[in-house]
């Protein structure tokens, strides 16, 4: 006992000295990831501003590219993480307006419009504009999502902020993939006042519209066109990766030429689901 009895009272005081330790309290890793995505998103548009201030147009292109792709994963990220915060919304809603709705404007700007007169900048405007509003009305109606029918959730009223950057910025595509090939004329309309107007002034009357546009969040392939899909999918890719400037600029016209088809789907919906709301009225009574 009397070697045991010394030990004991070491640990003790061992024991007694240890302090506790402390607790951090603040918001799991989890819930910073998407946030921290946000975050590169918005300094990959800045990124794009400051490549066009130099004449680097190409990469100011890559860079709102970059912007574009983390704006489809911060969201997606952060419900699969269960990450989605009030804040996480505010932060991506603003990184959003930057990237989206002043930095194509700006590149814009710095591409055709510096030397074409003092309302040269008008249209940058309009689409800057244009798109604070559109942004403003989707953080509105998310409030009222429970309320809108179901097959109104399959669809965004009026073009969404990304597809509306990229519609505005055909003109540079166009002109980076002619200067690609070597086809001077065509490089040099795109970069006559003219067709930037027209591509800032239509997509931003296009993204405060009504127009249904389809938002493939619910979309649903059916099982015998999965494999298509996937290789369709696969094939985009390579060329995106071989052709950006081309692709980009081909998928402008073809994302145009889709809106007829997108409201006429909504439409027929909506017929749809009127039918059967008669049907249920006449049943009831």
């Amino acid at each position: 006992m009397s070697e045991i009895t010394p030990r004991l009272r070491r640990r003790r005081r061992l024991k007694a000295r240890r302090t506790p330790r402390p607790r951090v309290r603040g918001p799991s890793f989890n819930r910073l990831i998407p946030n921290l995505l946000t975050m590169l998103g918005l300094c990959s548009g800045l990124m794009g501003m400051r490549f066009s201030l130099d004449g680097r147009f190409q990469s100011a292109a890559i860079a709102l590219l970059i912007s574009a792709v983390i704006d489809g994963l911060d969201g997606r990220i952060a419900r699969l993480l269960r990450g989605s915060t009030r804040f996480g919304a505010e932060f991506d809603s603003l990184s959003d307006f930057l990237c989206f709705g002043v930095a194509p404007s700006f590149v814009l700007y710095l591409w055709a419009l510096r030397d074409a007169g003092r309302y040269a900048f008008l249209p940058c405007i309009l689409f800057t504009v244009c798109m604070a509003l559109r942004l403003a009305r989707f953080n509105a109606s998310l409030d009222g999502e429970e309320e809108k029918p179901k097959y109104a959730s399959n669809f965004f009223t009026g073009v969404p902020a990304p597809a509306g950057a990229g519609l505005a910025l055909f003109p540079l595509f166009l002109g980076l993939e002619a200067e690609k090939l070597g086809y001077h004329a065509l490089y040099d309309v795109t970069r006559l006042p003219w067709l930037p107007w027209l591509t800032l002034t239509s997509t931003a009357f296009l993204l405060v519209s009504t127009l249904p546009v389809w938002s493939f969040k619910n979309f649903k392939v059916p099982a015998k066109f999965v494999l298509p899909v996937m290789l369709g999918s696969g094939a985009y890719v390579v060329a995106l990766v071989a052709d950006p400037w081309g692709v980009l600029a081909g998928m402008g016209v073809i994302y145009v030429a889709l809106l007829p088809l997108s409201r006429m789907s909504f439409l027929r919906l909506r017929r749809a689901a009127e039918a059967l709301q008669e049907e249920e009225d006449t049943t009831e009574a």
